[in-house]
């Protein structure tokens, strides 16, 4: 994110500065229509394919004494809607939490403009990423898939999701889609376009095909593990913009994201390699959303395996980076050490030689004869 500076000077209306400038108000209004089309019949039916959860499914349950209906949801074209109106709230909650909270903290702190690049994009991935975890774990623990982990193959295909399930996916998409408008509203420098390009698209792929190939539980573990980690080095890097000698942080995010990635692929092998290949409900059936065959399986765990190999490239190169400049920045001491001992040397020695000048001169020689 480059830095938006604030000038007095209004903007010509519509112009790039001005979208720039007043985005958040704008995205605000687009929202505020879909809002009001609730109020009129007329635009009732149209505005609810944008803000509520579509492909309600009621079923009845027998389980307690009386019989009680549970509603889960399925996907389909319609969350398209869904989706770009819940885009708009990220984009609102973007310029929300960087007006009120990061730009605060960046005047107070005056960072340079690469901290405060750095700065804006961990300080709004960290409280996505923890509200993200929070959300995900407590539909883990309500659904029991961490104490049950068959259940995450067994039953395919998981084509019925409980409410919490199917809005945390709405909302994930609606998130990364957001992150692209955002690189023109943050006014971000071409050399990071392609870097943030990458990272979205892999966001977007990964949690599309989970959703559309009904992988939803599959998906959410992990998403949950991943998000934890991302979290840790996030919040690890805003620490370290405060005091730059606080780098415990960085540690522990190195061990838990090499225990992430092994935890993601031993998962997906467990589950799609071993678990979807030995279910009885093998074959493709579009309709009934089954995709259970061997080419949508290798599919699935190579674009994994090539993800997570992916990540671990960049992650090595990142210690490797950090051990380089730790290392320059180690010989730079010792290099400064000696070269101050030597100049108080120096000092000392010239001190010393004025003083011993003084003594020999003519006058010190009279005053020591007399």
């Amino acid at each position: 994110m480059g830095i938006r500076k604030k000038t007095n000077k209004n903007p010509p209306v519509l112009s790039h500065e001005f979208v720039i400038q007043n985005h958040a108000d704008i995205v605000s209004c687009v929202a505020m229509v879909f809002l009001l089309g609730l109020m009129f019949e007329v635009t009732s039916k149209f505005a609810v394919f944008f803000i509520t959860v579509q492909y309600n499914v009621t079923i009845s349950t027998n389980e307690l004494p009386e019989e009680t209906a549970v509603n889960h949801f399925h996907h389909g074209i319609k969350d398209l809607a869904t989706i770009f109106f819940y885009m708009l709230v990220a984009i609102i909650m973007h310029a929300i939490i960087q007006e009120y909270v990061l730009d605060k903290i960046n005047r107070k702190k005056h960072f340079s403009k690469t901290k405060h690049s750095k700065f804006n994009e961990s300080g709004q991935l960290s409280a996505f990423y923890l509200f993200s975890f929070g959300w995900g774990t407590s539909i883990l623990l309500s659904e029991n898939f961490l104490s049950n982990p068959v259940s995450l193959w067994e039953g395919y295909p998981h084509t019925l999701m409980p409410f919490q399930m199917k809005f945390y996916y709405i909302c994930q998409l609606g998130y990364w889609l957001h992150a692209l408008p955002e690189l023109y509203f943050q006014k971000t420098k071409k050399e990071d376009i392609p870097r943030q390009l990458v990272y979205i698209s892999l966001y977007l792929v990964h949690i599309a095909g989970a959703y559309i190939l009904n992988l939803n539980r599959l998906g959410l573990v992990l998403l949950v593990c991943h998000y934890f980690v991302e979290l840790l080095f996030h919040i690890s890097r805003l620490i370290y913009f405060s005091n730059e000698n606080r780098q415990l942080g960085f540690t522990i995010w190195a061990v838990l994201f090499v225990l992430g990635r092994l935890l993601t692929l031993s998962l997906s092998v467990l589950t799609v390699g071993f678990g979807l290949a030995t279910a009885e409900n093998q074959g493709f059936d579009w309709a009934a959303g089954n995709f259970n065959v061997l080419f949508v399986r290798v599919t699935v765990l190579a674009a994994i395996c090539l993800t997570q190999a992916f990540m671990m490239w960049k992650f090595i190169n990142f210690q490797l980076r950090r051990w380089r400049e730790h290392g320059q920045a180690q010989t730079l001491k010792k290099k400064q050490a000696p070269s101050k001992s030597k100049s108080k040397k120096d000092k000392a020695n010239g001190v010393n030689g004025v003083n011993s000048h003084q003594a020999d001169s003519p006058r010190a020689r009279k005053e020591k004869s007399s």
